[in-house]
């Protein structure tokens, strides 16, 4: 799909330490500021035991599981809205990103330097926000009077509906509030879309923590989440250290053994890659037979047709019907034979809203 989310923090936070346990492309990770100054993009493995499952009752030649793009931006300072340090490409960054993942130092240790001296996730954040927010606000500023001018001299509607939300933001930027804290109608969101500002996009806060605060939290991850409370926004806990652990052993079973010790039942860099997944608005169908099991990412809410489109083209020129398996029938009656037997592969139109877990096989004619 093309779709990105981009990993942010200020320097030193445990970014590039997360990045290569999500990736296979090894971020430069070191303590000092700045280590990342080019941004690191890694094709990201999708965990979906739908797959793992459908493997067993196919026994396919080939599985080809969904991905996710994550990319590694530079650290940020204060001043970065003004251009001071990486500032400039480190907000060009951002704006090329679909949504955000924020990465929050929530752990005391003496041996690695913070920016600021001392360990306070909530100032970090205000850090960054403040920052991303002034940009907001330029880019508002910049662009409000021509748009005020065509919605009173020309009546143009898009005109009108975009001063009326950038009324919304910019009230809202100036009072130190994100543009996704303003809840918009469907007609202001869709102009809305038009000025593609940071603080818009969706985020996911991760915070960053020690051993012994993987399963729990602790004071710092409790801080964050009541700074966050009106962001609509997921708090994920990590600890980026003990992923890098886990991501050195050999096995499966081992990795298995290590999380159990630990007291979790999956791996952070899972749930992460799951909630950057959710976050970007994707879902997965999937289609099963001899020769390839695969999962086909889509955003939600598309209809048969475009998704028919993501495998080839020539399917959404030529869209006839989709045939759909829901997952559960055909994990329990074993196979697409049985489910076409018993009645239940439904037929659907071109009006049919994919869903997340369907196994479609598309009919077309070109």
């Amino acid at each position: 799909m093309g779709l990105q989310c981009g990993i942010v923090g200020l320097p030193n936070v445990g970014k590039s330490t997360l990045f290569n346990c999500l990736s296979n492309a090894k971020a430069q990770s070191a303590n000092f500021p700045f280590c990342t100054i080019e941004p690191n993009v890694g094709v990201i493995t999708v965990p979906d035991e739908r797959v793992n499952k459908l493997v067993e009752l196919v026994n396919p030649q080939s599985i080809v599981p969904a991905t996710v793009e994550i990319v590694d931006i530079a650290g940020l300072v204060r001043g970065a809205s003004k251009g001071e340090g990486l500032g400039n490409k480190f907000l060009s960054n951002i704006r090329e990103t679909d949504a955000i993942i924020h990465v929050l130092r929530c752990f005391d240790d003496d041996n690695i330097t913070h920016v600021d001296g001392t360990v306070d996730p909530v100032r970090d954040k205000e850090t960054i926000d403040v920052e991303l927010q002034l940009k907001d606000l330029e880019t508002i500023e910049n662009r409000f009077a021509k748009e005020e001018k065509k919605a009173k001299t020309g009546g143009d509607a898009k005109s009108k509906k975009l001063v009326e939300v950038m009324t919304l933001y910019r009230e809202a930027l100036l009072q130190g509030r994100s543009a996704r804290t303003v809840e918009l109608d469907e007609t202001q969101a869709e102009a809305a879309k038009d000025l593609m500002l940071l603080t818009a996009k969706p985020i996911l806060y991760v915070c960053n923590v020690d051993e012994k605060s993987v399963v729990n939290g602790n004071a710092y991850v409790e801080a964050v989440k009541e700074a966050v409370k009106d962001e609509n926004a997921e708090v994920l806990v990590i600890g980026a250290g003990i992923e890098a652990d886990i991501a050195e052993l050999d096995s499966y079973e081992e990795k298995q053994m290590f999380l159990e010790d630990l007291g979790l039942k999956e791996s952070g860099v899972n749930r992460l890659i799951k909630a950057a997944y959710k976050l970007l608005n994707l879902q997965t169908f999937l289609t099963a037979g001899p020769k390839e099991v695969r999962a086909w990412t889509f955003r939600k809410g598309m209809k048969a047709p475009q998704t028919a489109g993501i495998i080839h083209s020539d399917f959404e020129k030529g869209f006839i019907r989709a045939e759909v398996i829901k997952y559960d029938d055909y994990v329990t009656l074993g196979s697409e034979a049985k489910c076409r037997e018993l009645g239940k592969i439904a037929v659907e139109g071109k009006d049919y809203v994919v869903q997340d877990g369907d196994i479609m096989h598309f009919r077309f004619n070109v």
